[in-house]
C-alpha cells in the first residue's frame, strides 16, 4: 500500500455524500477508481458489478450490508484485497424489532389489529419467558441485553464465549438441544452453507406446541415449505418473519393467509439506523488504516473461510 497518508477511496459506484463526508472524516482523500486503494462499495447487490470494478491496486473493500451472501457466493471475497461489511452495526435496530416481534406474538397483537369486532385473544406475559438465539453477534449481544429488564432465560448458540448473561451456551453443532426448552426461537445467525435452511421439519418437531420462531436474520435459514407446514398443523404456535425465503413474498403465498404469522418487510433495521452505522464503520476503518497503515483490526472483517 502507498503512504497510509495517501489513502485514496473511490465511492461508488453511486455517489453517496455520506460515505464520501466519512471518507474524508476518516483523513484519506477521495478519487477515480482506477486510482484507488480502497472502495466504498454502494450499487446494487450484483457481484458482476463489483468484479468489473476490480483492479489489482485496489486493497480493502468495504461492502455495504451485513449479509454479504451475493458477493462470497460469486467468489469474489478472498483474502486479498481485504473485505469488511456492515456486521455488528445494526445490531441495535434488529434486536429491538426482534423483540418487538416477540411481544406482538405473546399478546396476540396481530389478531387484536386485525379484528373488526370486540374480541378476546390468546394472550400471554412475555417476562420470566425462555428465549434461544442462534448467533452471537451483534443483533444476539443486543437483543440479550434489551430483554433483561424481563427477566428472559436467555440460552444462547455460539462457538464461542459471549459477553452477556446466559442460562446456556451451546456450540452451533448442538443447536438443537436447546429448541425444546424455548418460549421464542430467535434466528440471529448469518447465510451461510452451513445455515441454509437449519430450521426444518426436524427441528421445528422438536420446538414446543405453542413456541414462536423469530426470524430476522437471513430467509434461507428456514425451510419454508416445513414452516407452512408446522403452522398449519399446529406443530408450533406462530412465527414471525422480517425475512422469508423467497424474498420478497410474493402475493397467494400461503404464509400471508395463516393467522399465526406476522410478517415485516426486512424492514428491522431502520434507514436512519443503516446510514448512521455504514457511515461509522466506513470512518472509523479509514481512520484505521490512515493511522496504522495497515489492515490488521478492521471493523467487520471479513474470514473468507466462513463466508461472514
Amino acid at each position: 500500500m502507498r503512504d497510509a497518508k495517501e489513502l485514496r477511496v473511490f465511492v461508488g459506484p453511486e455517489q453517496v455524500p455520506v460515505l464520501e463526508e466519512a471518507v474524508l472524516a476518516g483523513g484519506a482523500a477521495l478519487s477515480g477508481l482506477r486510482e484507488a486503494d480502497a472502495i466504498i462499495y454502494y450499487g446494487d447487490d450484483d457481484p458482476e458489478t463489483l468484479r468489473q470494478m476490480m483492479h489489482d491496486g485496489v486493497q480493502w473493500v468495504q461492502l455495504p450490508h451485513a449479509g454479504i451472501e451475493p458477493w462470497t457466493g460469486a467468489g469474489l471475497v478472498r483474502e486479498a484485497p481485504v473485505f469488511t461489511c456492515a456486521a455488528g452495526m445494526y445490531g441495535e435496530a434488529v434486536a429491538e424489532h426482534a423483540l418487538a416481534l416477540m411481544l406482538a406474538a405473546a399478546r396476540g397483537l396481530a389478531t387484536h389489529a386485525m379484528a373488526s369486532e370486540w374480541r378476546s385473544a390468546v394472550s400471554h406475559s412475555f417476562a420470566g419467558s425462555t428465549v434461544a438465539i442462534i448467533g452471537a453477534g451483534g443483533i444476539g449481544a443486543a437483543l440479550a441485553r434489551i430483554m433483561a429488564p424481563f427477566s428472559i432465560q436467555v440460552n444462547v448458540v455460539s462457538d464461542r464465549p459471549v459477553d452477556f448473561p446466559v442460562v446456556r451456551r451451546v456450540p452451533r453443532t448442538e443447536y438443537r438441544s436447546i429448541l425444546h426448552d424455548a418460549d421464542y426461537l430467535v434466528l440471529a445467525a448469518p447465510a451461510t452453507p452451513e445455515t441454509a435452511k437449519m430450521i426444518s421439519t426436524q427441528e421445528l418437531h422438536l420446538m414446543k406446541k405453542d413456541s414462536w420462531l423469530i426470524n430476522v436474520a437471513r430467509g434461507e435459514l428456514v425451510d419454508t415449505g416445513a414452516l407452512v407446514d408446522a403452522l398449519t398443523k399446529g406443530d408450533i404456535g406462530g412465527a414471525a418473519l422480517d425475512v422469508t425465503d423467497p424474498e420478497p413474498l410474493p402475493q397467494g403465498h400461503p404464509l400471508w393467509e395463516l393467522p399465526n404469522v406476522l410478517i415485516t418487510p426486512h424492514c428491522a433495521n431502520t434507514r436512519e439506523s443503516y446510514w448512521r452505522g455504514l457511515a461509522e464503520r466506513t470512518r472509523n476503518n479509514v481512520r484505521h488504516i490512515v493511522t496504522t497503515g495497515g489492515f490488521v483490526g478492521l471493523e467487520g472483517r471479513v474470514v473468507p473461510s466462513r463466508g461472514y
